[in-house]
């Protein structure tokens, strides 16, 4: 299966929706966001969040099949002087040993290492999937943990990989 890797843009802003949609609907927990919430969002919405792809201080990719379909998303954001993970997602199809998820994070990790050393992200207390992924491409728990934003009776766990000896420009 083969895809590509690229920048999104205010214009993606229809494909930008349907991803969402899908992530939110697939791994709830996964995101600050829920399903009801993002179907309220109007185009000018959606438009700006397609535009991180082209902003200074964010970053949004998505990973796209051959045949057009979005399958894949990771974008960053410059937090607390911080570059930070966000919004990561692999639809179901596509998820294990084809490499979008890892494409994803390398094209991520190449422009956090552009605005700093490292590279946070925060995950569910129960989305095992996604920390044993995280700790297998180098991010390692900083024991802080925050209220999820979504049900403050559950916790986000702050992980942090160290850029500045594992990414080459």
């Amino acid at each position: 299966m083969h895809f590509t890797i690229r920048p999104t843009t205010e214009h993606d802003w229809e494909s930008v929706r349907e991803l969402r949609l899908e992530m939110v609907q697939d791994t709830p927990m996964g995101f600050a966001e829920s399903y009801e919430t993002a179907l309220t969002h109007g185009e000018a919405t959606w438009r700006e969040r397609g535009a991180r792809g082209t902003g200074p201080d964010t970053a949004a990719f998505a990973a796209i099949a051959e045949d057009g379909r979005w399958i894949g998303f990771m974008g960053g954001m410059l937090h607390e002087g911080m570059a930070t993970l966000i919004g990561v997602y692999v639809t179901p199809d596509y998820r294990g040993d084809i490499g979008v998820a890892d494409a994803l994070l390398a094209a991520v990790e190449h422009w956090a290492a552009q605005r700093g050393e490292s590279l946070r992200l925060h995950v569910h207390e129960n989305n095992d999937r996604a920390r044993r992924y995280y700790e297998k491409r180098g991010f390692t728990a900083t024991g802080r943990e925050f209220p999820y934003i979504l049900n403050n009776d559950e916790l986000e766990h702050e992980m942090v990989k160290n850029l500045a000896v594992s990414v080459k420009p």
